[in-house]
């Protein structure tokens, strides 16, 4: 019986084919870098004070200083406080200056915004004060929606293929990134969010499951490392396209609308021909190597495709196994702890652009670019190190540069920006090998099990 493998080989483990392929998934890839970040900069702080128009009904006439200064309490600074208002009264301004306004409370008419700011999420839906909790949560729901996507699109991809749910994913991060931007309530927003997270999954897992099984083993690191650098490229652009537009809405449609062209990909883009042969669909798979072997000016020796079996999958085999064998345990133990203490420095620098004390657009661009170089050594120090070492040596510095971050005084922004960014550095070199990694420490009939739980 022949293994794909061989006749992967014999077509040419990376030729045309697989340059072609990697590039459609690759220039698809920067949007879910946008839409990763791009709530950051719909959620800047504005300056804001509670609506006092109650003061208008007494018919005083006041400038708008004077009537702030009767309404509105003052910081030791000098500055409006932002969220407390004098209680409102009813009575003449006679009054009002001789017993004075001394008790306080919440805004109860919303809020205003003097610099008359373009509209953000937080002008649009009032995400200030007791409400700037709201910001925290909505990213908490699409964190959600990526991991039901993966626990749900992920098998569906195993199960259906990985092309189907490639452009099923591809269609509605799309259409759900389009409607975030006419979201007319928050929850609403927060619902939509959750789908584009969702489909964000599902397009990551099934478009590298695609890629890496049309690649030979030693081109998989490269094929992985491609679409993270691409990835990068979209926080560059979010950046670019965050200071150029300052609506929200307007930047949501702008970096959603363009998905809607790679549709020509429902002609274009071949399913994987390792799944086929493991689904037992063999004619399929022998008419799309040959594809592959004419792409790439080779010919598969005809006795190979006669030898083309199913692959036989133990029945026994299934994901309780990872935890069935005390050394799968282990290492399942050490790679999950891996993936969270990854996720956690990664994602908690990356979300925090804005909080370091330098521009955000700048910080920005800075974040995305670093990731480039970084994700392109992280191969090479695989190759020179190995697996073990890299991962070690990317989550001690990560970790290391990260701590630092605390002790530095905030009044020191440039300091806390240059160890944010080499804490971005090492994190996304080591979140880079752990893809890889990731892929290579489990067996496979196991990995195709549970690949999707990570």
């Amino acid at each position: 019986m022949t293994d794909i493998g061989e006749i992967i080989k014999a077509l040419n483990d990376f030729g045309r084919f697989q340059h072609w392929l990697v590039l459609m998934i690759t220039v698809a890839s920067p949007f879910a870098g946008f839409h990763m970040f791009s709530q950051l900069f719909m959620v800047i702080p504005v300056s804001h004070h509670c609506n006092t128009t109650w003061l208008d009904t007494i018919h005083l006439n006041l400038t708008e200083e004077e009537k702030l200064n009767l309404t509105i309490p003052r910081n030791p600074d000098g500055t409006l406080e932002q969220c407390l208002m004098y209680t409102p009264v009813e009575t003449s301004l006679e009054t009002i200056l001789h017993s004075g306004l001394n008790s306080t409370e919440k805004c109860q008419d919303g809020w205003v915004y003097p610099s008359k700011p373009k509209p953000s999420l937080v002008t649009q839906f009032s995400l200030v004060c007791d409400r700037k909790d709201l910001i925290d949560i909505s990213q908490s729901i699409f964190m959600s929606g990526l991991l039901v996507g993966a626990m749900v699109l992920g098998p569906l991809s195993d199960w259906y293929g990985r092309r189907p749910i490639a452009l099923l994913s591809l269609f509605f991060e799309g259409v759900s990134g389009v409607a975030v931007a006419f979201a007319p309530s928050f929850y609403l927003y927060c619902g939509l969010r959750f789908l584009l997270g969702a489909a964000l999954s599902g397009i990551t897992i099934s478009s590298t499951a695609l890629c890496t099984e049309w690649v030979g083993i030693a081109y998989r690191p490269h094929t992985i490392i491609t679409g993270h650098v691409s990835f990068a490229l979209g926080q560059m652009i979010l950046a670019g396209l965050a200071y150029g537009l300052r609506d929200w809405r307007h930047l949501q449609i702008a970096g959603s609308a363009p998905i809607f062209v790679f549709f020509f990909y429902i002609w274009l883009l071949p399913e994987s021909a390792r799944w086929l042969v493991m689904k037992g669909k063999i004619g399929e798979a022998k008419k799309l190597l040959q594809k592959a072997a004419s792409v790439n000016k080779r010919t598969i020796p005809p006795k190979l495709l006669e030898q083309l079996k199913p692959e036989q999958k133990s029945n026994s085999s299934t994901i309780l196994d990872l935890v069935r064998n005390s050394q799968l345990a282990k290492m399942t133990l050490v790679i999950s702890l891996i993936w969270f203490v990854n996720s956690l420095a990664y994602y908690g620098l990356s979300l925090n652009v804005g909080s370091f004390g330098l521009n955000i657009y700048l910080t920005q661009v800075i974040f995305g670019a670093v990731e480039i170089p970084a994700r392109i050594l992280s191969v090479f120090l695989m190759q020179r190190l190995g697996r073990k070492k890299c991962q070690s040596l990317c989550l001690l510095l990560g970790g290391t540069f990260s701590l630092l971050i605390i002790a530095v005084p905030k009044d020191l922004p440039v300091v806390i920006t240059m160890l944010a960014v080499f804490g971005k550095f090492t994190m996304a070199g080591s979140f880079s090998t752990s893809y890889v990694y990731s892929a290579e420490l489990f067996p496979t009939i196991i990995r195709l099990d549970s690949e999707y739980v990570r």
